[in-house]
């Protein structure tokens, strides 16, 4: 391990806003019996909404959102700890009260925050996991662990330059019956679409600017997943080698480990 990551780690645990709890406490009991950690249901202790953004690398998208609204309370979720060391550094050097970090697994989210903690979830740039489908961050077992937290007709909104992530994202909403509230292929493309908050365009992770430099259209998809009972794959509605295929003609970046 080089120096300045270990310099980062140290760092990291003299920062307030950061969490980074033990994962053999959460898994204690078991991977399907998540021990609660004592954060549940007390976060900020104020009342305002929860905004969630998981695989935040770092922090960039929070920590923008949380200085647009200070009214609003923000959590970046990440695994890799060189990354939050960033948006922790930053939160503490301008004196943020709305923003948190969280070092997790985003498995484990469920023993972190309580029922009908979380207003919105954002998801921007995750990995579209082509082969392995229950790690895609929209799959049925991920949307059941995210309703769980959230509040009665709390938002997940879906950021990302993969088509197709976006095209399975927009399968496993139909398959479930769940109610889509904006959905475009080309977010900077079509500036005149009303359901689509001004604010999704103006806030911009580093490497969103760099596909848009690039010609790599950006989607955006938002909705809520209220309906109860389990939720199903999308089998025949979504065509993996399609999508599979576009996405490697027209992107110009890989997902790799030193992205966001």
């Amino acid at each position: 391990m080089g120096h300045d990551k270990l310099r980062k780690f140290a760092e990291n645990e003299t920062f307030g806003c950061l969490l980074q709890p033990s994962a053999e406490e959460v898994l204690a009991d078991g991977f399907e019996n998540l021990r609660d950690h004592p954060v549940k249901g007390h976060w900020f202790g104020n009342g305002a909404p929860l905004i969630l953004e998981l695989g935040c690398g770092k922090g960039e998208y929070t920590l923008e959102l949380a200085r647009r609204n200070p009214n609003r309370n923000y959590v970046g979720v990440d695994i890799k700890g060189a990354r939050l060391w960033r948006g922790a550094k930053t939160a503490t050097q301008e004196g943020l009260p709305n923003v948190r970090f969280l070092r997790t697994r985003i498995e484990f989210i469920t023993a972190y925050f309580a029922p009908g903690e979380v207003s919105e979830i954002w998801l921007t740039f995750s990995d579209p996991q082509p082969k392995s489908e229950n790690n895609r961050l929209t799959s049925p077992g991920f949307l059941e662990r995210y309703r769980k937290m959230l509040k009665p007709g709390g938002v997940v909104r879906l950021k990302t330059d993969s088509r197709f992530l976006h095209e399975y994202t927009r399968a496993v909403i139909e398959a479930n019956g769940l109610k889509l509230q904006a959905c475009t292929t080309d977010l900077y493309g079509e500036l005149s679409s009303a359901s689509i908050e001004p604010e999704v365009r103006e806030v911009q992770t580093f490497y969103e600017s760099m596909f848009l430099e690039q010609g790599v259209p950006i989607t955006y998809l938002s909705f809520t997943i209220d309906r109860e009972g389990p939720y199903v794959h999308p089998a025949e509605k979504f065509d993996p080698a399609r999508w599979r295929e576009l996405d490697n003609s027209r992107r110009s970046f890989s997902h790799g480990k030193d992205q966001k």
